[in-house]
């Protein structure tokens, strides 16, 4: 087993500080000159590929076009929508000048784009023959963050985000449903992030939405994250923005909105969901790494050899070190990184016509015949995948617990900090006095649970919803 490095502060020991030395050491990121800004390095940079290259895909899959906004949003057109400004304002970065000359309109770094799109919606939608219009951005957009962390809270963060209109409201629902669905299968087949689905409550949703649909996922240490929302806004943005078309009957009607996105914030779920002391622990479906060849020696036969694995599964992401850097360091490269698995080739292996293969997550370390190495590679990312999303629902489950009053929802937070599952009457007054009371708040209206009748853990009030409370980063 290789040395674990001394940089790493153990996870149960200081799981923040444990978080930024896994995420420094495996060089995914360098800080930025400007606080709150990070550098992506190629390794890190890579993920974010693997992941927008997936979902791309799938978006395209059902009809969506990528197009790209500009940067800069006039004072003017953001105030347009007062619920939605009021909702970003404390964060919104603005230019008031450019060179030695002051701008006669503040200009706004764009938070997020749903101002732009229903600006040219606006000038682009006529006719219910126009619609749908379903487009997509994968840009960068900017938050003034007070605290920052990398991936999970930067000032500057890459994301998608999905802007479409429609001539019927169940259209517009359908599709904000449809792609709630391609983020919680991506969520846990490709991250095997064992996602909650669920729909927001009215404190919590999206400014100017009517309603907001989320999938909410575990960390390793008991506290939610948000992995991503998909909004209904019904015809908000429309009636503000004058965007109308003439129907089947020829009556003008305001146009039915959605947008929806996820960001780089997932790379930081899978780091606190999957990883360990030892460095990253990452999905081979994302991994930029999937196999990684260790050459013990620079030998004609070891060279002949490797070349010969590498074409049997070149299907997969493969990495063959044959530095001179000492083996011990190469072992700790891979695992640091979370290269899901690992190939070490030397001349007592090849005297046995073997090599040694080993998991990232297990460590445990097999001799395999070289021609059964393509076989036994495959069979053993499956297996791996199955295995990480295994040991994060056992997190999630015995981290998930229920209470019915305020006081039990407390002792829960003591005991077991996760999903605490309570009944509520979903108003925004109760709500805000729950978080001044516990410093927690809501996650979601859980699909998957059946929504009963009963008296709201907080005030006492009539509930018919049932709803998941607890931290969250």
């Amino acid at each position: 087993m290789a040395k674990q490095l001394d940089k790493i502060t153990p996870r149960d020991e200081d799981f923040s500080q444990w978080y930024t030395d896994t995420v420094i050491n495996a060089k995914l990121v360098e800080y930025g000159p400007v606080k709150g800004t990070i550098i992506f390095r190629p390794y890190g940079y890579a993920i974010w590929e693997n992941i927008q290259n997936y979902l791309d895909k799938k978006f395209k899959a059902i009809g969506v076009q990528n197009v790209y906004f500009p940067l800069l949003i006039p004072e003017s057109l953001f105030n347009k929508e007062k619920e939605h400004i009021d909702g970003f304002s404390p964060e919104i970065a603005t230019v008031t000048q450019i060179g030695d000359k002051k701008l006669p309109e503040k200009l706004f770094i764009r938070p997020t784009s749903e101002v732009l799109m229903a600006d040219f919606f606006q000038k682009e939608v006529k006719s219910y023959r126009d619609l749908p219009l379903v487009y997509n951005q994968w840009c960068n957009v900017m938050r003034w963050e007070k605290t920052t962390r990398p991936f999970l809270r930067t000032s500057e963060f890459l994301w998608q985000e999905g802007h479409t209109v429609h001539n019927s409201p169940s259209e517009a629902k359908n599709l904000t449903l449809q792609i709630l669905d391609i983020y919680t299968k991506f969520a846990q087949e490709i991250l095997l992030l064992p996602v909650v689905a669920g729909r927001k409550t009215e404190k919590e949703k999206f400014a100017g939405a009517q309603e907001t649909y989320t999938i909410e996922s575990l960390m390793h240490d008991g506290q939610a994250l948000q992995c991503g929302t998909s909004h209904f806004f019904g015809d908000n943005f429309s009636k503000v923005y004058d965007i109308k078309f003439q129907n089947k009957d020829g009556k003008l009607e305001h146009a039915y909105s959605t947008s929806w996105g996820v960001s780089t914030r997932l790379i930081g779920a899978i780091i606190m969901t999957h990883s360990d002391d030892s460095g990253l622990v990452l999905p081979s479906q994302i991994s930029p790494i999937q196999v990684s060849i260790i050459q013990i020696k620079k030998t004609t036969e070891i060279t002949k050899v490797t070349n010969k694995i590498v074409d049997s599964i070149s299907d997969l992401r493969i990495n063959v070190d044959n530095s001179d850097k000492t083996f011990g360091f190469k072992i700790s490269d891979a695992e640091i990184k979370g290269v899901p698995i690992r190939i070490e080739i030397g001349p007592r292996d090849l005297e046995n016509g073997q090599v040694t293969i080993s998991r990232r997550d297990t460590r445990e370390k097999n001799q395999i015949k070289i021609n059964d190495v393509e076989k036994t590679v495959h069979e053993m990312l499956k297996e791996y995948d199955q295995n990480l999303y295994k040991i994060a629902l056992e997190n999630r489950m015995k981290r998930t617990s229920t209470a019915s009053t305020i006081e039990e929802y407390q002792k829960q937070l003591e005991l077991n900090t996760g999903f605490v599952l309570v009944p509520f009457c979903g108003r925004i007054e109760c709500e805000t006095e729950v978080k001044q009371k516990t410093s927690t708040n809501s996650r979601c209206i859980p699909f998957d649970i059946e929504q009963v009748e009963g008296k709201c853990f907080n005030c006492g009030q009539e509930s018919k919803l049932r709803v998941y409370f607890g931290r969250a980063y």
